[in-house]
């Protein structure tokens, strides 16, 4: 295992592209050379597929996905489609999505993911929206076509079912890949919505450097590793992470078709043997929540990561506990990726409740509203500085503009603390702080509080106008299964919360719902609960 601080220095975009593009970087490179091509050979497997149903079972190759890739390509190219053109795919996760992405790459395109829970509005505003330039082409299945019959101005489809095959078999297996800058644009694809509307992220080809660190360096990916990333390839963490990552490293990824339960996920660990795993954290809350079932996997998991929201120290040290595994939070965004980490494959201090230290290849601070840096613990905006960031490959939102950019700072909108040895510890969006009686409460230390409880399955807490506090904290909960609610139990989660954190931090109102309104990757959305 290599030493945190001295992964962690100002290392040279050029020095980065040695490391894990090999120079390219500036020499022109493609996508589907660095995610396919330059793997081929010795039947080494890229996909190991699973269907929602656990009857088939398909691995696949990197000579079989070039192969496939190219083929699909020469389909694009008689559509007369190349060079900065975007390729939508409404696709669940099935082999022909990463024969669809990585053609897409090859003719120099741009591909854009569209999640297969979307409905048609979600889907026509995205094709109809990225970056200016509507999408040339959108690749469905069958289950999901119906849902393109409701936009207004669909473009071009093409349909993965029947005949898709035939049409592959059709075409040369040889298409030279277009050699592309670092500064192009290879993904498209839109932020979650957490706070507002989503807003389009274009992903340049440079952005590899990113996903390649933080795979090697974070999830800690190896030859040896079994790798499950639970997240949909629709949205940025799987698209980076269950696709680009492991492929780019030139080890397998897994796909299971269906949606994720703690059963089939059981079984699919157990069955597939996975020992490196990446989800959100409200797999492993659900993972908590099933008790004793959890025990059919101790042990069986080297490492396992956790990102899209804060992860609840109590969910840490379960995993510790029952699935004896390292469980370690990481953080990131749409628009920058991951920034900061607990790292599996470096070895650094852990601290419970803490996002991280910077991935090496960020420069971070903690600011005020002057940006300038705020002591050690104290609350401030988590920025990056661009200069000296060779990782950073934002260039701003398509079709908007860029307030997140100030001088040479980038302000990722987060509130965060940051220990004297450099631990950074998420606090809030800016916009989910809650100011009460003159106190600045982040949600995250009262739902960590709460979720502690035996009786509370999830929680979200926000802030309630009130004429007196200007705040006070309120807390939507959901019960574990066979818990009855009561004023009982809500004056029993309000002492809770006072013994651990004070009574400035209780929720002073309590709701207990049936489930918390979640963005489709599992996000949840606070700014609705503001509006109950």
């Amino acid at each position: 295992m290599r030493d945190y601080q001295e992964a962690y220095s100002d290392l040279s975009v050029e020095e980065l592209a040695n490391q894990v593009l090999h120079g390219r970087l500036a020499d022109g490179m493609n996508a589907a050379i660095e995610c396919c091509d330059r793997w081929v050979g010795g039947d080494h497997p890229a996909l190991n597929w699973i269907s929602k149903d656990f009857a088939e079972e398909k691995t696949i190759t990197f000579e079989a996905l070039r192969d496939q890739s190219a083929r699909f390509a020469n389909l694009l190219r008689e559509r007369g489609i190349g060079q900065g053109d975007v390729v939508a795919g409404l696709l669940p996760r099935i082999p022909e999505l990463l024969v669809v992405t990585l053609g897409a790459w090859r003719v120099g395109a741009i591909y854009q993911p569209l999640f297969t829970a979307f409905g048609p509005a979600a889907i026509e505003s995205r094709v109809t929206a990225a970056g200016g330039s509507r999408a040339k082409l959108i690749v469905t299945d069958e289950a999901n076509r119906p849902k393109l019959d409701k936009l207004a101005n669909c473009p071009p489809v093409m349909l993965v079912g029947n005949g898709f095959a035939a049409a592959l078999a059709a075409q040369s297996a040889e298409s030279a890949p277009v050699m592309l800058r670092g500064e192009d644009p290879f993904v498209i694809l839109f932020t979650s919505g957490t706070t507002g509307n989503p807003k389009a992220v274009r992903w340049p080809l440079r952005i590899l450097l990113n996903i390649a660190i933080y795979m090697r360096d974070a999830i800690g990916l190896e030859s040896k590793d079994h790798f499950w990333n639970v997240a949909d390839p629709g949205w940025a963490y799987g698209m980076a992470f269950s696709v680009i990552g492991p492929l780019q490293l030139g080890l397998a990824t897994t796909f299971f078709e269906g949606g994720f339960t703690v059963e089939a996920a059981l079984r699919l660990i157990v069955s597939k043997k996975i020992t490196n795993i990446a989800a959100a954290p409200t797999v492993y809350r659900l993972m908590m929540a099933a008790g004793d079932a959890m025990g059919r996997i101790a042990g069986q998991l080297r490492v396992a990561s956790s990102a899209g929201e804060p992860l609840n120290p109590e969910v840490m040290r379960w995993a510790e506990r029952v699935l004896r595994s390292p469980l370690r939070d990481h953080y990131g965004q749409t628009e920058i990726l991951m920034v900061v980490n607990n790292h599996h494959a470096l070895d650094h201090a852990v601290r419970p409740g803490a996002a991280g230290l910077p991935m090496p290849g960020f420069s971070v601070a903690v600011l005020d509203g002057d940006l300038r840096p705020v002591p050690p613990d104290t609350p401030g905006v988590l920025a990056v500085h661009r200069p000296t960031s060779p990782l950073f490959a934002f260039d701003g939102y398509w079709g908007a503009d860029t307030p997140s950019f100030r001088g040479e700072w980038y302000l990722t909108g987060d509130t965060v603390q940051q220990d004297a040895e450099g631990h950074i510890f998420f606090v809030g969006r800016n916009d989910d702080i809650i100011t009460s009686a003159g106190y600045r409460i982040g949600p995250f230390d009262v739902e960590s509080s709460i979720i502690e409880h035996p009786a509370v399955a999830e929680v979200a807490v926000v802030g309630k106008p009130d004429p007196e506090r200007t705040e006070i904290v309120k807390a939507f909960i959901v019960l574990r299964p066979g818990v009855a609610a009561s004023e009982e139990l809500k004056a029993e989660l309000r002492q809770h919360v006072r013994t651990r954190l004070g009574l400035h931090a209780y929720p002073r109102e309590i709701e207990f719902i049936e489930e918390l309104p979640k963005t489709p990757s599992g996000k949840v959305q606070r700014f609705l609960l503001r509006r109950r």
